[in-house]
């Protein structure tokens, strides 16, 4: 994969959001910040995630739909259970994936990260075909920007997230150029 001039992949499906504002200037992307989603919550497929991110979610197909429906978020990336990934926001412009949150007492993390997120939940492991797409993308995002670290959802909103969950494996994330990423 290669991350394009205009920060888009070259191999992801584009399905741009809405949901997206410009970086501040001067903004340097250092962060990767991983997360998990299932639309409904514990199902797979059927397109909610892109609905979710695009602003189109029907609050009547399922109960929990009306509690999110009118929510305004996005990510960068969505990889999905057979390992397909979807780009929603260009790299260049910040996705409203972290909410509230801080890293090494840096606040307000869409400003310098990118967020991935991955289809799953905290409850059950994720595919193989995930990992080798997410280690091409973090392998990716490295030759382009200066990434120091990747971390979870849960890293940088400890109060209120438990994403990637308990069943993501840090060890199959390829750390090359001493990279910070959470043991294990």
């Amino acid at each position: 994969m290669i991350v394009g001039a205009d920060g888009w992949l070259d191999e992801a499906r584009c399905v741009a959001s809405p949901n997206f504002d410009m970086r501040p200037a001067g903004a340097v992307i250092e962060l990767i910040v991983l997360h998990n989603i299932s639309l409904p919550p514990g199902r797979y497929g059927g397109g909610h995630i892109a609905r979710l991110f695009t602003n189109t979610l029907d609050p009547c197909f399922d109960p929990f739909f009306a509690q999110i429906a009118a929510t305004r978020v996005s990510a960068h990336v969505l990889i999905e259970r057979d390992g397909a990934a979807t780009q929603f926001v260009s790299f260049a412009e910040r996705a409203w994936h972290a909410g509230v949150s801080a890293f090494c007492g840096r606040s307000s993390c869409n400003d310098f990260s990118v967020g991935i997120e991955i289809e799953g939940t905290d409850f059950e492991a994720f595919t193989d075909t995930q990992y080798v797409t997410l280690n091409r993308i973090i392998d990716a995002l490295r030759a382009v920007y200066p990434i120091a670290a990747v971390c979870g959802h849960s890293d940088i909103a400890p109060e209120r997230k438990t994403d990637p969950g308990p069943f993501f494996d840090w060890r199959r994330i390829s750390n090359r150029s001493g990279v910070s990423i959470p043991s294990a």
